[in-house]
């Protein structure tokens, strides 16, 4: 089963955000999920930053993982950032990051947590799928490439 199937949506993938930061970069994603949940964009915001403030979730090749635990969120979803321009984010192998999934779970999701994160890290450590990701720049499109890929 695809951990990822039901977790993105076009309207929660940015393809050439000008984001120059991880502060604009997080205001974008918190505008996404704040239009698809209906909560506070700086709510969501406060969440990112608490987990990236604990350590970077950046895994390197240029790609992040930002997410966070959301109370009173019901199920786990995602958004997909692309940048114009790679930035600055700690990640282990020193390169800058442009593209960033996003992940939201619920406070008290625990192994749906860790099996997303870990599926979300399977995709962006295949080249061929951060290429893909990298190229495409129709949000449908993009979320079809993440509902359907498998390990």
């Amino acid at each position: 089963m695809n951990a990822l199937l039901d977790l993105f949506t076009p309207d929660c993938i940015a393809l050439h955000s000008p984001a120059k930061n991880r502060s604009e970069t997080f205001a974008l994603a918190g505008s996404l999920f704040s239009q698809r949940l209906n909560l506070n964009s700086d709510l969501i915001i406060s969440f990112l930053n608490a987990r990236e403030d604990l350590g970077s979730t950046a895994l390197g090749a240029g790609v992040a993982i930002p997410h966070g635990r959301v109370k009173g969120l019901k199920d786990p979803v995602a958004a997909l950032v692309r940048l114009d321009t790679p930035i600055e984010f700690a990640a282990p192998d020193g390169l800058p990051v442009s593209v960033l999934i996003f992940l939201l779970v619920p406070e008290k999701a625990t192994q749906q947590h860790l099996e997303i994160l870990s599926s979300i890290a399977q995709l962006l450590s295949d080249p061929d799928t951060r290429s893909k990701i990298s190229a495409e720049n129709d949000p449908k499109k993009v979320c079809q490439l993440l509902q359907e890929w498998s390990a």
